[in-house]
């Protein structure tokens, strides 16, 4: 058994690679939604891209105001944005995995536990350089025109500050506001590096135990039949999801008044809202409280709910009560779970034991991934934006949000109907004749197709995969002497000079060669060159009828 040394270069290959095009894909959607919002006309497009690719990778993002022409400083604006844009963060841990798994499967079918750890490292490291300069490149100014404020007159902004509007004293805040105001922001450094570190180790993490064909180091055999079949139907129905959301904010576009923004929006959260719609499907509680104009960011109904800026639990009934549209959430969500369900059924090996053993192991595993995706889901799509500027005590500007569900429901309630769908899509599956129809080669214990092994502890089969599926006919390797070996099967010539010089036998009798014996020929016909009588010749042809011409010869 030979050990394979780690290729590094492909390893640095690989995660040049994958960080990338990661990268880029992240920064293109950032500054696609955040140019059809219309962002690009407060501020450089350039630094908002910067912060919002490193907010979707964890990262911090903090405001800051400058009020100079009253003496304040920055410390006058307090704010945090606490939101994880998951539209761009989803398509770059996509195309992250999809790169990173394809260098894995060229390995063969076991790659090493240290060639592993030094692709996942390497990837880490390139990924957190790049992160480091998207929060060093993410802070910039914006400059508030005083105009776009308005006056008293014009019903604007200063209208809304408590005990001014409506009074002189409006007219000269304006004119100073106008000349001196700008609010900034900048990505926190640290906290962003710390978090983007947890970031990618989770994806990679993901994209291992969820990628059904690809290698892993030796002695993993339980992760490829018991936890990928089911994380991958899991991971598959929950960006099936988002897809069905991206579709209905598309849908949505076409018939609104501003597809531009609609798009935008769904760009950079529509798997937040898509997220968020699952575990309240499940009748997972929400809490939250919104105020300003951030609550025009909820979706319908949930701005309804929340607009009276108090802190409000979120319930399907409390939602049903504003529109009776919402009871389908729950349906919707029963058909993906039980289509998650079906998904482990069919990728599961079906096993030699009973059947109802098969449908508990698919509801258990199904409950237990359940129990840990949902409560991840509910802090991934976790809000918390505030965002206020004292000018002398009042709140110039004061709009937030703060929308968080129920941790420990999500994991009950996910492990219940993980397990019921798991069990309900093991029934239909077996019924349906499905059950482990699509189980991946490495679940069953032997190579993909396609697949080659240069680490010496590759299999020995040599028949084609189909060979050994479970079936009537199992053929057996074919026999191979070896390289000095006798053949039994071949006739050497010394022993058959040695069979017909010893005369008086029959030219009919049995040989052997080196113990063997051999079959007798076959006899000759009669009438044939050298022939016997043993056989006849086959019956000639019957006479022609009469009045029939002769046959030609």
């Amino acid at each position: 058994m030979t050990v394979r040394t780690t290729p590094w270069v492909s390893v640095l290959l690989s995660a040049v690679a994958s960080v990338s095009w990661a990268f880029l894909a992240m920064t293109g959607t950032a500054a696609l939604g955040l140019h059809l919002l219309g962002a690009d006309t407060a501020g450089s497009l350039g630094p908002m891209t910067a912060a919002v690719v490193a907010m979707a990778a964890g990262g911090r993002v903090s405001p800051s105001g400058d009020v100079a022409v009253f003496g304040m400083d920055g410390m006058g604006t307090q704010g945090a944005i606490g939101v994880m844009p998951l539209g761009v963060a989803l398509v770059g841990a996509l195309l992250l995995a999809w790169v990173f798994l394809r260098s894995l499967r060229k390995a063969g079918t076991v790659v090493p536990a240290g060639e592993l750890a030094a692709r996942v490292l390497s990837v880490a490291v390139l990924f957190l350089v790049l992160l480091g300069g998207l929060a060093w490149a993410g802070q910039d100014t914006i400059a508030i025109d005083g105009a776009s404020l308005g006056s008293s007159q014009t019903g604007g902004l200063l209208d809304k500050l408590p005990g001014i509007g409506g009074s002189g004293l409006s007219d000269g805040l304006e004119g100073l506001i106008k000349a001196k105001t700008s609010v900034g922001f900048h990505v926190d450094t640290v906290p962003t590096l710390l978090r983007g570190l947890v970031w990618v180790l989770a994806v990679l993490l993901l994209a291992l135990l969820a990628s059904r064909r690809t290698p892993l180091p030796p002695g993993w055999q339980a992760v490829h039949r018991v936890v990928r079949p089911t994380v991958s139907a899991l991971c598959g129905v929950l960006v099936l999801a988002v897809a069905a959301g991206f579709a209905a904010a598309g849908y949505a576009a076409v018939t609104g008044d501003e597809p531009g923004r609609i798009m935008g929006a769904a760009l950079l959260g529509a798997p937040n809202g898509v997220w968020l719609a699952v575990p309240l499907g499940l009748f997972v509680q929400w809490k939250g409280v919104a105020t300003g104009e951030l609550a025009k960011l909820l979706p319908h109904p949930v701005d309804k709910l929340l607009s009276d800026g108090v802190n409000e639990p979120i319930t399907l009934g409390r939602l049903a009560d504003l529109d009776n549209r919402v009871w389908l959430l729950p349906v919707a969500v029963a058909l993906m779970m039980l289509t998650a369900g079906a998904l482990t059924a069919t990728r599961t090996p079906l096993g030699a034991g009973p059947r109802a053993g098969f449908v508990g192991r698919c509801a258990l595993r199904l409950g237990v991934a359940s129990a840990v995706a949902f409560p991840l889901l509910v802090w991934l799509t976790g809000v918390s934006v505030n965002a206020n500027l004292s000018v002398f005590g009042f709140d110039a500007v004061g709009a937030g949000i703060e929308l968080h569900g129920s941790a420990p429901w999500a994991l009950l309630l996910g492990a219940v109907w993980g397990a019921g769908a798991g069990g309900a899509g093991a029934l239909l599956a077996l019924a349906t004749g499905a059950a482990g129809r699509q189980a991946a080669p490495l679940a069953l214990g032997r190579p993909p197709e396609g697949a080659h092994n240069d680490s010496g502890s590759g299999s020995a089969r040599t028949y084609p995969a189909v060979a050994y599926e479970p079936g009537p006919y199992v053929p057996s390797p074919v026999y191979r002497p070896e390289e000095d070996g006798p053949n039994p099967y071949q006739q050497s010539a010394g022993s058959a000079g040695s069979a017909a010089g010893t005369g008086g036998g029959s030219p009919h009798a049995a040989q052997t060669v080196a113990g063997t014996p051999l079959p007798p020929p076959l006899p000759r016909r009669s009438g044939g060159r050298g022939g016997s009588d043993k056989w006849p010749d086959p019956p000639g042809e019957p006479p022609p009828p009469p009045g029939a011409p002769p046959r030609r010869r």
